[in-house]
């Protein structure tokens, strides 16, 4: 997130907008947990004392903050990430991983998946991020510094020494004061000077760190994303350029997103037993309305049949809808146990999603959808999660 904490107190206060801002302490020995962009450029930034930034910026505006408010618009951004990959690592409040390699067949490439997070993160919350695009962790945190605010920067394989070459060395992680001096007694300024000295050199004069930097000046960072938590829910939602006044075209896409939530619950051997709705109107009102399942499911027919009884049970009120949405939560591991006479049933149902998920794995989930989903002809500008082509096209 760009300047979290300060651009949460922007966005709530407009009297701070334009304006240096700092949101931390303001005694003597007071420390900035956030500087604003407009702070930034006098030089205050995060984790200096607040007396040495007022010196830098005495025009500075101070507040204490809102961590409870801080706290709730990460789970925001959190639940967005939440949506396109289980695969997530925090870092912090405002900041995490994301490895989507399981998601691309899903949502498009990594460059698709970053703009469609950062319009989302924006949508939703009124904020701005920065999303860094790599084939591993180490490029992906240096590309997202590299294009702030709101920025989206890409390094591609074939791209990587280019990037890396020119840069100084102290943008590598782990190179701070005192590693710089012992690099610039080398002769090492540069990234490109770093990758020219022999390996066993680094190592005789900084020991195994030595190594890491020899690694990282070639881009080469092995690390996993270390799953901190587990994905609490999975959902799709739809936004409209134009707000839907039809019914019928909110169940066709009700339809397509519960069998993109199903397709996602298999694909991360996942069952779910809560279904829920999102509903926003064109006045930016948003209700949302859950049911809970006899039993955990994976099954594209009974979450489908759960979200339209929701919706249908509403839309007797209905009213034009901006967006739409269908989630699960309370996710387990282990599947339900069919009843006795639900054997049969279960298990033709099974068969279909295998098929489907076969052949969406191969060709692509716009190659195969539900007839339920094809029922109305959707209005053109819908976007969001799982919706890879324009709505107003029919699937292949």
């Amino acid at each position: 997130m760009d300047a979290f904490f300060a651009s949460v107190e922007q966005r709530d206060n407009p009297q701070y907008r334009g304006k240096p801002l700092l949101v931390g302490g303001s005694g003597p020995r007071g420390v900035v947990a956030a500087a604003s962009y407009e702070a930034r450029t006098f030089g205050c930034h995060s984790a200096q004392p607040t007396a040495v930034a007022l010196r830098l910026c005495p025009d500075a505006i101070i507040v204490s903050g809102r961590h409870s408010d801080y706290k709730a618009i990460s789970r925001q951004v959190f639940d967005i990430l939440e949506r396109f990959s289980p695969a997530i690592q925090p870092i912090s409040i405002d900041e995490a991983f994301l490895d989507v390699t399981g998601s691309l067949k899903l949502f498009g490439s990594a460059i698709d998946i970053a703009k469609e997070i950062r319009r989302l993160v924006h949508e939703e919350t009124q904020l701005t991020c920065s999303v860094g695009v790599a084939p591993n962790k180490f490029l992906a945190k240096l590309a997202s510094d590299m294009d702030k605010p709101n920025g989206l920067f890409v390094i591609e394989p074939d791209q990587i020494q280019q990037t890396l070459d020119p840069l100084h060395v102290t943008k590598l992680p782990g190179v701070g004061p005192s590693a710089e001096r012992s690099l610039a007694r080398l002769g090492i300024r540069t990234v490109r000077d770093l990758r020219s000295v022999p390996v066993v050199t680094l190592r005789a004069r900084m020991g195994e760190h030595g190594d890491r930097l020899h690694a990282l000046a070639r881009g080469i960072d092995d690390r996993p994303v270390r799953i901190d938590r587990e994905a609490k829910s999975i959902s799709h939602e739809h936004t409209f350029g134009v707000d839907l006044d039809n019914p019928d075209e909110v169940r066709a896409l009700i339809a397509r997103q519960a069998q993109d939530v199903a397709m996602r619950l298999r694909k991360h051997n996942r069952f779910a037993r809560t279904v829920t709705i999102k509903v926003r109107f064109g006045n930016f009102e948003t209700i949302t309305r859950s049911h809970t399942l006899d039993q955990q499911t994976d099954e594209t027919r009974t979450i489908h049949d759960a979200a339209r009884t929701l919706f249908d049970h509403w839309a007797r009120s209905f009213q034009p809808v901006r967006l739409i949405g269908v989630g699960v939560s309370q996710l387990t591991d282990a599947p339900a146990t069919p009843g006795l006479f639900d054997t049969g049933h279960h298990e033709k149902e099974r068969a279909v999603d295998r098929i489907s998920d076969a052949i969406a794995d191969k060709f692509g989930k716009d190659a195969i959808t539900r007839a339920s989903s094809l029922s109305a002809k959707p209005r053109h500008g819908a976007h969001g999660p799982g919706s890879d082509t324009p709505l107003d096209q029919p699937p292949d």
